[in-house]
């Protein structure tokens, strides 16, 4: 049994055996696929390697030999366990060649069905770079921009059409946006945005898909290129908030769902610990852009607050945030946004943007 369905996986999220090495999973791998390798790294390499000096027969056997007995034994289970478990799932390889082919026929030699995928990772790769580019280049974008703290993300979830970057990048966006966990390869990224994009086209015809403004960078992984250049010709609206509002945003996100995270984690005292070395360090990441003066006015206004947070209050923490906002992110919003003025085509508060947002995309 083989399927070239692509499209199916990837609109359904059917689960997925990646009979892949864990080495080239960790590079890239899809949402839906869980890695439960045939070979090793190491017995991958060693493999690789017979191939090149003695020819395909002799690296084939020599696969047999490091995965056999009770090694396939375990490896087996596991595929017919998460196939039990996941009785719609396929598996598949690198280029659905014959590391697949084996996981196919060792599970048919134990009773146990499950389809291939035609092609491997490799096709179904290609066939989202494909339907990504498609997208880009014929299904409008409606981009939702607005100060550091405007709530863009939350307002996002509100529409249908909308895909959130930063979710799929896990993190937050500024300098300050590191989350726990750490962030996925440039390859996986690009996956998660490629099936988030195809499953928003496919959903609402030909509506436009909202996304929020965002830079070439979201912590370090990159917009891919179609989509950017896409972003950088399509309408913006804009939410407009107060300061006072955008402040207090920010320390939910950046004060006490981080340091919410850290401690359910580490510990109170070692996730604490973390939290407050992870400010410090994102305030020292813009040193340069802050000046020598106003980053030692806002690293001694940080410590303070700090020291006030582990003696039981936090509201501390509003008063460098507020500078921040204030002589940091909103002069460097209104630079940017000054030279795409041209293409702002509503602004409004929340609420207004949410029902001028709704009656575009529905």
């Amino acid at each position: 049994m083989i399927t070239n369905q692509y499209a199916q996986i990837f609109l359904h999220d059917v689960p997925a055996i990646d009979t892949r090495s864990p080495g080239e999973y960790t590079k890239g791998h899809f949402p839906n696929a869980v890695s439960l390798p045939l070979m090793t790294d190491s017995e991958r390499a060693q493999v690789g390697t017979c191939y090149k000096q003695r020819g395909q027969a002799e690296a084939i056997t020599l696969g047999h030999q490091l995965v056999n007995g009770v090694i396939k034994s375990q490896r087996v289970t596991a595929w017919a366990e998460y196939i039990k478990a996941n009785p719609n799932c396929v598996l598949f390889c690198w280029r659905g060649g014959l590391r697949s082919q084996t996981c196919q026929q060792w599970l048919a030699d134990v009773g146990v069905d499950c389809v291939r995928v035609e092609g491997g990772y490799k096709a179904m790769r290609r066939f989202l770079i494909d339907t990504n580019q498609r997208i880009c280049q014929q299904r409008p974008f409606v981009i939702l921009a607005g100060h550091t703290g405007s709530a863009k993300t939350e307002l996002l979830k509100t529409v249908a059409t909308s895909v959130d970057l930063e979710q799929l990048a896990h993190h937050r966006g500024s300098a300050f946006g590191k989350r726990l966990g750490g962030q996925p390869t440039q390859t996986t990224f690009e996956n998660r945005t490629f099936i988030e994009l195809f499953k928003a086209d496919a959903r609402r015809g030909d509506t436009p898909i909202v996304l929020e403004d965002e830079s070439h960078l979201i912590g370090r992984c990159a917009l891919p290129l179609e989509l950017e250049n896409a972003m950088k010709s399509s309408p913006i609206v804009v939410v407009q908030t107060e300061l006072r509002e955008r402040v207090e945003h920010s320390f939910h996100n950046y004060i006490l769902l981080n340091l919410a995270e850290h401690v359910a984690q580490q510990g109170r005292d070692q996730g604490f610990e973390l939290f407050a070395n992870e400010l410090r360090q994102a305030m020292k990441n813009i040193q340069r852009r802050l000046g020598g003066q106003r980053y030692a006015e806002l690293s001694g206004i940080l410590d303070n607050a700090l020291a006030q947070h582990r003696l039981g209050d936090n509201s501390s923490h509003l008063h460098w945030i507020e500078i921040l906002l204030r002589d940091y992110y909103d002069p460097m919003y209104n630079f940017q946004m000054e030279k795409k003025k041209h293409r702002v085509i509503f602004r409004g508060s929340p609420a207004e943007v949410t029902d001028f947002l709704s009656s575009r995309t529905t």
